[in-house]
């Protein structure tokens, strides 16, 4: 049965490379899409996954982390007092204005925090390190946003909102969402860039105790501290990723696109099989006159769209990867990790499956008379 679904799959190669090309588009249109959904996940809240907080302080009512509004700074301490909680920090993030060389204007948003605690700062240091954002005026950008930023290298002097922004460090592969890229620097420097008050913060950032309730703090803050909300990080994670992905039409749209891959390789897929099939419906007639089961002929045309499926994916997925490497450098991430390869592995096969119930019903439905006709 093997030999003759291999030799049925090759009798056409037109058909067949037909029949690639249409696995080879639907995957690679599923994995990219798919992987730049993912990737909208992570460069959408990014910043709070790294912020090493497990409770967040707000004004109340934001919609996201990165539409916070100013709080008085003197509730960290009232937050201090509350049972189970470990350590505080003032955290501010909040869109300026990046001066460029040229004179022109760039979005950025500046994430400002306490270098005492580290909550809230960067992550995947490259060059400089921390301690440098203890002077003034200094801040760290990510090296994919440098030229973006009219950033020629370290100690090139910008400015941000009309004050002067020394760039002392480089991250890389901290990704904006919103294509405003992150700028880390000090609480206090991001007070006067922001022209915060000095009693005025935008977060506070809360670390529980080893083994403390982090539901039961979260309830203590809130009775502890009016006029604020608090939520976890898990709750933040997920009110920035469902307004940045789902509430602007980005992630349905990236997810519409990998159903419509999907379609688009059932369809090909289908309509190749169903068309190799008809063509050898004398050959499956022969085999049901010498006894073959229906069992037996189902097996041939699965065996066929398994084959056409592993075959399709090895050179998808060699694309898809290809794409992924190529946008490493750039401020688009695609995210793919072997999870999902294996994940769509087993898609292409259910696709190419699927694609054979229709000509599986013709095939089986053959009179094996028909062998002895003119």
């Amino acid at each position: 049965m093997y030999i003759l679904a291999w030799k049925n799959l090759f009798h056409d190669r037109v058909r067949l490379v037909v029949t690639l090309i249409g696995i080879v588009f639907a995957l690679v249109l599923i994995a990219v899409q798919f992987g730049m959904f993912l990737g909208f996940l992570d460069t959408s809240a990014n910043i709070v996954e790294h912020s090493g907080a497990d409770l967040w302080i707000s004004a109340p009512g934001i919609p996201h982390v990165n539409g916070g509004s100013p709080i008085k700074e003197s509730k960290r301490w009232k937050a201090m007092q509350v049972p189970g909680v470990a350590a505080t920090a003032n955290f501010v993030i909040f869109f300026v204005n990046w001066k460029l060389p040229n004179g022109a204007f760039e979005s950025c948003q500046i994430a400002g925090y306490d270098l005492d605690s580290g909550m809230g700062g960067p992550w995947n240091l490259v060059a400089g390190t921390e301690e440098d954002l203890r002077g003034e005026d200094t801040v760290i950008v990510d090296a994919l946003y440098q030229k973006k930023l009219g950033v020629e290298g370290l100690g090139a002097a910008q400015e941000i909102n009309g004050k002067r922004a020394r760039v002392v460090g480089f991250t890389r592969g901290i990704r904006s969402f919103t294509t405003s890229p992150y700028v880390f620097t000090s609480f206090k420097n991001a007070q006067t860039y922001m022209r915060l008050r000095e009693d005025e913060t935008v977060f506070i950032l809360v670390r529980t105790r080893p083994g403390a309730d982090v539901a039961a703090v979260k309830a203590g803050l809130q009775a502890a501290i009016p006029g604020v909300d608090v939520f976890t990080q898990a709750e933040m994670l997920a009110r920035t990723q469902n307004y940045w992905v789902f509430g602007t039409g980005a992630g349905t749209t990236t997810l519409m696109g990998a159903l419509l891959g999907l379609l688009v390789g059932v369809v090909v897929v289908a309509q190749t099989i169903y068309a190799a099939t008809i063509d050898h419906l004398k050959e499956f007639g022969t085999l049901k006159a010498m006894g073959a089961t229906n069992g037996q002929i189902y097996g041939v045309i699965i065996l066929q769209s398994v084959l056409a499926a592993v075959m399709g994916y090895a050179f998808g997925i060699a694309i898809a990867l290809g794409v992924v490497r190529v946008t490493a450098e750039t401020d688009l991430l695609i995210s793919l990790p072997w999870q999902v390869a294996v994940g769509i592995f087993g898609l292409t096969l259910g696709m190419c499956m699927s694609a054979s119930v229709l000509s599986i019903r013709k095939a089986t439905t053959i009179d094996p008379a028909m062998v002895f006709r003119g």
